[in-house]
């Protein structure tokens, strides 16, 4: 075997190579179709091969593919701001261009920092989180995160941010209401909040809906007004991560537009570059940015290639796209469709013990037992035979934490291409339906 000089996630895994891809469709090297049910990392938002994307980057490559950003700015990248203050809510108009959703989520975090800063008060410089959530990689982003599995390696190097529980309804309801749970979730982080002293704290950070930590945990339409007037009651910032639900995943164009409340600063990426480019964003409120525009006048943070004119039009066109074709109704109408044709599979199988999302990110979490909600032997590796045994049917789900600790459960988020159709919902679930059972009959002989 020739060997390889690539840093792949697994080192000794030989990985199929990918030739080409169109649609909600990718093509290894040996002709073996895949559904991409999971848009890569939930990236891959309007599929392969667009042609209107293609054509501009085409096009901005034959006039100028990069400028520094302290030296020039260009049309495409003021127009791409200009797009996203209009697909944005309320008086999120300014745009910070970086180049992945960790750089996005960490940047975020230092303009709250800063924005403290330029009013006065340098000791407003810690953030809360949540454990069950995934900021990125990059350490800052890493010490808000509260997935343990990644954290672990790196931990007498990263702050102590999270503390916070996730709303996760299908094992804190049983002995709650909902209503009850969100009053917990907000009596905690007002707690948490009185420990530190309000003084010490800039910012609140969570993903709408919860990822890879997750599996996609789902709140209720109230519990962001909730967590939002406990932080607007100690003068702390609201960070949304929409690296994963921005720009039409969830049927809204950010998943905050689900529960009615304006965050002060979002960071987004993924869905909108739809994987034709790296390229992120933090989306900067009126409200945030006036100390710095009266103070400083500079916001410290910023990347070689932050906004590049290449990836900038090239994340235009995608949004061009998306507009022009409804795709976040596609979105919301498909992805309601998806989630009904799981939650049937579920009443029929051994092992599904919740169904949640919105729009095209359905979560799917497995249980050893239905009833008593345990969690599998982490030694099975449940989360890995579902991967696989999809994946030899030919369609991609992305893996997931879940389980009480967010650390021994298993979940898989299916979202593929917000363009599917329904008969392609149908197909990617027949496919799902076929592994879930193989992975069912195996567990079965294991006891």
């Amino acid at each position: 075997m020739t060997r390889t000089y690539l840093i792949k996630p697994v080192l000794d895994y030989k990985y199929p190579a990918i030739t080409h891809g169109d649609g909600i469709y990718l093509y290894d090297e040996k002709g073996k179709q895949y559904i991409d049910g999971s848009s890569g990392a939930v990236t891959a938002s309007i599929g392969h091969g667009v042609q209107e994307v293609i054509d501009a980057m085409a096009e901005q490559s034959k006039k100028v593919s990069f400028v520094y950003r302290s030296q020039f700015t260009t049309e495409s990248a003021e127009q791409l701001a200009k797009k996203i203050s209009e697909i944005s809510p309320g008086d999120l108009n300014w745009s910070f261009f970086v180049n992945s959703g960790s750089e996005a989520t960490e940047t975020a975090m230092k303009i709250a920092i800063q924005y403290w800063q330029e009013k006065g008060m340098k000791t407003k410089n810690k953030i809360i989180s949540r454990w069950m959530s995934y900021h990125g990689i990059t350490m800052g982003a890493l010490s808000m995160s509260g997935h343990i599995q990644r954290r672990e390696r790196f931990e007498p190097m990263l702050e102590n941010y999270p503390s916070l529980s996730a709303p996760y309804y299908y094992r804190d309801a049983d002995q709650r209401t909902i209503e009850e749970c969100d009053d917990f979730y907000a009596q905690e982080l007002e707690k948490e909040i009185l420990r530190i002293g309000k003084d010490h704290i800039a910012a609140f950070i969570a993903e709408p809906m919860v990822g890879a930590a997750g599996g996609a945990l789902t709140p209720s339409d109230g519990y962001f007004q909730k967590m939002k007037a406990v932080c607007d009651r100690y003068d702390i910032l609201f960070i949304a991560d929409e690296v994963m639900t921005g720009v039409g995943r969830t049927g809204k164009m950010f998943a905050m537009e689900h529960f009615n409340v304006i965050p002060d600063i979002i960071a987004t990426g993924k869905g909108m570059s739809a994987g034709y480019t790296p390229m992120a964003a933090a989306i900067v409120s009126e409200k945030v940015m006036e100390p710095i525009l009266k103070g400083s006048k500079i916001v410290m943070s910023g990347h070689t290639f932050s906004a590049n004119p290449q990836s900038a039009a090239t994340c235009l066109a995608v949004l061009n796209y998306i507009e022009k074709n409804n795709v976040v109704e596609n979105s919301a109408v498909n992805g309601a469709y998806l989630k009904e044709k799981i939650r049937e599979l579920a009443e029929a199988s051994e092992i599904i013990g919740d169904v949640r999302g919105k729009g095209l990110f359905v979560g799917v979490e497995f249980v050893k037992d239905k009833l008593t909600k345990n969690s599998f032997d982490r030694a099975l590796d449940v989360v890995s035979r579902i991967v696989q045994a999809n994946f030899e049917e030919g369609l991609l789900v992305y893996p997931a934490n879940a389980g009480t600790d967010g650390l021994i459960g298993d979940a898989v988020i299916l979202s593929p291409p917000l363009t599917i159709t329904k008969e392609e919902v149908d197909e990617l679930v027949r496919r799902f339906a076929v592994a879930l059972r193989k992975v069912e009959r195996e567990l079965s002989k294991n006891g």
